[in-house]
């Protein structure tokens, strides 16, 4: 009795494997760039730009609260193309796809100065 367990239950696992097989792939999601998703992309640029886009004063690093987005979306995709010459911008750009790049661009244009 404690084998037919397993092989009962692996025949059912068999049995339902033909319908699981069936189903349509789930569509791709992009990622959530509301929220957490902005939050936690905006930190990475804290590093250097300061909280919300905020510089120190006195910094050689410009920033990015309050510029119009736009701006900085276009800013952005200058780096990530190579077209604008930079010492690390042009390699964390090219981590950002299009949309990502427009989400933080909305979300530093909204910032206060």
């Amino acid at each position: 009795m404690i084998l037919r367990a397993p092989r009962f239950l692996a025949c059912a696992l068999l049995a339902a494997l033909p319908a699981v097989a069936q189903q349509p792939a789930p569509a791709f999601a992009p990622p959530n760039l509301a929220g957490k998703g902005i939050a936690s992309m905006a930190a990475s640029c804290a590093a250097c730009h300061g909280t919300g886009g905020r510089v120190v004063a006195g910094s050689a690093v410009p920033g990015l609260a309050g510029r119009p987005a736009p701006e900085l979306a276009k800013t952005m995709g200058e780096f990530k193309s190579g077209q604008r010459p930079a010492t690390v911008m042009h390699q964390i750009a090219k981590g950002y796809g299009d949309a990502e790049i427009a989400a933080l661009a909305d979300y530093f244009s909204k910032q206060p100065r």
